[in-house]
């Protein structure tokens, strides 16, 4: 089944489908289609939407996806769950984090252009679409190829309702780290542009690495369940995993802590140690061993991200430190 027009408040209710979303066309003459999965209850309610491979190099959320997919029958849910389990098809066809097409990283160019690049449109289909009859929103990431972070949870972090609801649906989600971003969001984020239509969301993080471990993508898919269960979509109580961190930062992943000189790098630190201000991080060493910079924080917290590939260049992001809130 093809979409061309998609409008998810017409869709037929107790249905479970799949199907392709046309999003844009190509210099070939072909169609930028995205693969999509809806189930439709017996009764009105919420509507969830949940989208993977914003980048192309991120795979937990296209394993979630269907397992949650599957394990979802129209008599059992209240309301409507859209999921799109690749965004980003020209990335995720090439194993890259920004399109191939345009250079463009689409976690960054929300909320789109409907006249822009592939990526631009991309953003303005899954806004204008998804997102604006959205009540609620999950967006899956993982680390990637480059950068290690801990399973977790992140949600916008304010006492408005919007804040709230996000909180609350958080928690339930039930990852081992909880991680909150107080306002403002950066620009260009799905979360930024949810945000600014009123749409609470999450995101999650994992490990990455080009591999999807099997007990991220059962944390995500008994999260995205919890969340709904949480939402009255589901019967039932959700089950979240113990939360072992709650922490709180900007969580913007491009103003880290970067390497002032090329080399290898080499931590000296693990993923979510408790580090002090002034603290070594690492080192980046020369072809001779020879050490060339070392790598040191400015602030005391904990240890959110480590660049996973050793070599580096100038400007590189290496390491990411953020606060407790509990």
């Amino acid at each position: 089944m093809h979409f061309r027009h998609l409008d998810i408040g017409q869709l037929p209710r107790q249905r479970k489908e799949t199907g392709w979303l046309e999003v844009a066309t190509q210099l070939d003459g072909g169609v930028c289609h995205l693969p999509f999965l809806y189930v439709t209850g017996r009764t009105a309610g919420p509507t969830l939407v949940v989208t993977a491979a914003v980048h192309g190099n991120e795979y937990e959320g296209v394993e979630t996806i269907p397992r949650v997919f599957q394990q979802i029958e129209p008599e059992r849910l209240q309301g409507t769950l859209v999921m799109v389990p690749v965004c980003n098809v020209p990335a995720y066809e090439a194993a890259t984090r920004n399109s191939p097409i345009d250079g463009l990283n689409l976690a960054r160019v929300f909320p789109g252009d409907a006249h822009g690049t592939i990526t631009q449109r991309i953003a303005y289909f899954i806004t204008e679409k998804l997102l604006k009859p959205a009540d609620f929103f999950i967006d899956l990431h993982s680390g990637g190829m480059t950068a290690k972070i801990p399973t977790l949870i992140g949600y916008i972090h304010s006492d408005d309702e919007l804040g709230k609801r996000s909180q609350a649906a958080a928690k339930a989600f039930g990852a081992p780290v909880l991680w909150a971003h107080p306002p403002p969001v950066p620009p260009g984020r799905s979360l930024s542009a949810a945000t600014d239509l009123s749409v609470p969301s999450l995101y999650t993080e994992a490990r990455g690495g080009g591999y999807a471990r099997l007990d991220d993508v059962s944390c995500f898919t008994t999260g995205v369940l919890n969340v709904m269960k949480h939402l009255n979509m589901l019967d039932g109580e959700p089950q979240p995993r113990l939360m072992t961190h709650y922490l709180i930062g900007d969580g913007n992943m491009d103003t880290v802590i970067s390497t002032p000189a090329a080399g290898y790098f080499r931590a000296d630190v693990a993923l979510l140690d408790e580090v002090n201000a002034g603290q070594r991080l690492g080192t980046v060493v020369d072809p001779f061993g020879e050490v060339v910079a070392e790598i040191t924080t400015e602030r005391a917290g904990v240890v959110i991200m480590l660049r996973r590939v050793h070599p580096v260049h100038v400007g590189d992001g290496l390491a990411h430190v953020t606060g407790r809130l509990e």
